[in-house]
């Protein structure tokens, strides 16, 4: 019997619907198992500091958003909030940069977070905040304040949704000629294209972009009004939220140079201190991983005033919490056995996997040692 070879695209989705379908399974069963929480713990993994991190809370994704999975409806992020609220402890930033070894905070102690500065969030997340009493952290990028211009995401998926791949990998030729694979989805632009160029390439990137989609960037930011205004963000500084900051056009940061911090990170604790009246004390990575936090970079942040660094690689924050590398996990489930999974035993579990990587564990390590030393030094 001659049998027809399965397509590798169709063996991909079917290898993602068993992942998902066995993923559901198990958040049912540890969800429904009497003294859940003390059978995480049996994993063997201190945790002291669960922290998770939104993007933007909205009825739908637009074409701005779709296909980067950051939109979720804001009855899912109220129901995670019950769920959080029902089963751990709020705690603020302040609260996090007060604790200085992470074993003075609340039992299930957590802190949440949002990226990149939506306008969603005033509508939608603010307003659940203050019912549920979450001192939330908010970390932004200046450039896009007000809607003068898209960030660079943005912009990716919208030439994508709008135009087509084609119109991105014609604008990706104008920078890398040779040797580029086809970039299949605006996913492949930030984690193959974005990392590989520069700061000035990536700007040639862009502006060949819009003009390849035929994208008037300015209009279509003040036409689409994605981004919080300045304003807003006073009123979300004033009502005791944090602030933070996420880089000044958010930039894969391994991608920078020592030259280009003042302007991607100096330049953008700048200017929300001047809108906010308040210090940023607070620095989230772009993007969320552990590779784009150099050595360079962590020396600039300690020496820039900045006393915390969060990632988003959805592992266990150890009971010595590093504060210049403080994980968070991005919520993707709907209910409350999807997120005990997400918040509760995979970042265990992945916390488990990194200590047997043992040259990233060092990295880490030196990184930690040598940041302490210099916020020691200039007395932070």
């Amino acid at each position: 019997m001659i049998r027809t070879p399965v397509p590798a695209g169709q063996r991909e989705v079917t290898a993602w619907s068993f992942r998902r379908g066995a993923r559901a399974l198990a958040a049912t069963a540890l969800w429904r198992m009497p003294g859940r929480f003390a059978v995480a713990r049996i994993l063997g993994r201190s945790y002291s500091l669960r922290c998770v991190v939104f993007h933007d809370i909205s009825a739908g994704e637009s074409p701005f958003t779709r296909g980067m999975g950051v939109s979720i409806t804001p009855a899912i992020f109220e129901t995670a909030l019950k769920f959080l609220a029902r089963n751990y402890a709020f705690v603020s930033l302040e609260d996090v940069l007060a604790d200085k070894d992470g074993r003075r905070l609340p039992p299930r102690a957590v802190l949440v977070t949002f990226d990149d500065g939506y306008a969603s969030v005033m509508d939608s997340a603010v307003p659940l905040c203050r019912k549920y009493g979450v001192p939330a952290v908010f970390f932004l990028n200046a450039s896009v304040l007000d809607n003068y211009r898209l960030a660079p995401d943005n912009l990716v998926c919208y030439a994508a949704n709008v135009s087509g791949m084609p119109v991105i990998n014609a604008a990706a030729r104008a920078v890398k000629r040779a040797t580029l694979p086809e970039l299949r989805s605006p996913a492949d632009v930030f984690s193959r294209l974005f990392p590989a160029i520069s700061l000035a390439e990536r700007e040639v990137f862009l502006e060949a972009l819009a003009n390849l989609g035929e994208i008037n960037q300015s209009e279509l930011a003040a036409e689409a009004g994605l981004y919080l205004t300045a304003g807003q963000l006073r009123h979300l500084a004033s009502d005791g939220f944090g602030i933070g900051n996420h880089t000044y056009t958010h930039v894969r940061c391994a991608s920078l140079t020592p030259e280009d911090f003042p302007g991607e990170i100096g330049r953008n604790k700048s200017q929300l201190e001047a809108v906010t009246g308040r210090q940023v004390r607070s620095f989230s990575v772009p993007y969320g991983s552990f590779a784009d936090l150099t050595r360079d970079l962590a020396n600039y942040l300690a020496v820039s005033g900045h006393q915390a660094v969060f990632l988003s690689e959805s592992a266990a924050n150890l009971a010595e919490l590093d504060h210049f590398h403080i994980d968070r996990v991005s919520i993707h489930g709907h209910a409350q056995d999807a997120f005990f999974l997400e918040i509760e035993v995979l970042p265990r579990l992945r916390a488990i996997r990194n200590g047997f990587r043992q040259k990233p564990q060092l990295a880490a390590n030196s990184n930690a040692a040598e940041c302490s030393t210099m916020r020691q030094e200039i007395g932070c």
